[in-house]
């Protein structure tokens, strides 16, 4: 059915990740799919990473570490962006673009009243991606 499972995450919130991460490890297993974990970041120095290079082993890490608890295959694949606020969603679709994945398993929110107003990013990129996106609260 699917070949490959991008799962967004955020290196500096991975504790609210934990149900899609874990959504996307289920259905990863069932067919024995990769999953890649896919980080949007900025190149500047943050509070997760201040190179790069430093970014790109802390999601490896992050990946190995998932995929041996939950029993997959798991990478990391870190895109970098002028402004991650911004540039959110463009990131995580040149992501499914990158890697090939023909599946994303992304955490969003409750739909709020701002979100009439301005579309969630889970939703940007469902409405955005030529794959299936599963959006998991």
């Amino acid at each position: 059915m699917f070949r490959k499972i991008l799962i967004p995450i955020d290196l500096g919130h991975v504790d609210k990740l934990e149900k899609a991460v874990a959504t996307g490890a289920h259905l990863a297993r069932q067919d024995k799919l990769p999953v890649v974990f896919a980080a949007v970041t900025s190149a500047a120095p943050g509070s997760v990473a201040h190179t790069p290079e430093e970014f790109r082993a802390k999601l490896d890490a992050f990946a190995k570490q998932k995929g041996s608890e939950l029993g997959i295959v798991a990478s990391g694949h870190a895109v970098f962006v002028h402004d991650p606020t911004i540039d959110l969603d463009q990131g995580l679709l040149k992501a499914v673009d990158e890697t090939g994945a023909d599946l994303v398993v992304m955490a969003t929110h409750v739909p709020n009243l701002a979100d009439h107003l301005w579309p969630s990013n889970g939703g940007r990129v469902a409405s955005h991606a030529d794959v299936s996106v599963l959006l998991v609260r």
